[in-house]
């Protein structure tokens, strides 16, 4: 095999863990958003605009994985690095989640600065920050098992999670 392929399927590989993850968490987002504005008459997401955010947040946790500050505590108790990538990340959610509620004020408004006057005095805040803490619950248990994985190697955390791996060959 050659070496573009081979690191073409190596960065897959790498970021199909947390694409994955993000991909169901976000349906269940879109979900419980559904379920909240049931009756509103206000669009959900479908399910390949879901798709899309997963793979566009899979792919950037990989590159701020990457950056020297986000894994600032290594040697620390897991929870520093833990509570750190959450604070990251969670910033980083709450600042897409914004610019989503921004579009879909932006589809209605002459510009961008009157959307963002009608989304500040319109929004529905409770929903937006509920929503919210439920991406920092979720953002928190991915970092927990990234960590996880990083100390104890994915191997040993996927030989906990689902069993014995069969004995290597030889």
């Amino acid at each position: 095999m050659s070496t573009i392929p081979a690191k073409l399927k190596h960065e897959l590989m790498k970021a199909l863990p947390p694409t994955i993850f993000f991909f169901v968490i976000l349906h269940i987002v879109a979900l419980i958003r559904a379920l909240m504005i049931r009756g509103t008459g206000v669009s959900v997401e479908s399910s390949a605009s879901v798709l899309i955010a997963s793979l566009i947040l899979g792919k950037s946790v990989l590159v701020a994985d990457m950056l020297p500050f986000i894994n600032r505590f290594p040697d620390k108790p897991l929870i520093w690095n833990v509570a750190w990538k959450t604070l990251m990340y969670a910033l980083v959610a709450l600042f897409v989640h914004f610019l989503e509620r921004l579009y879909d004020y932006w589809k209605e408004a002459p510009s961008v600065i009157a959307a963002n006057h009608a989304l500040w005095t319109e929004i529905n805040w409770p929903r937006f920050w509920a929503v919210q803490i439920l991406l920092v619950t979720l953002i928190f248990n991915y970092c927990v098992i990234a960590e996880l994985a990083r100390v104890i190697g994915r191997g040993k955390l996927k030989a906990i999670f689902f069993g014995p791996l069969p004995p290597p060959r030889d």
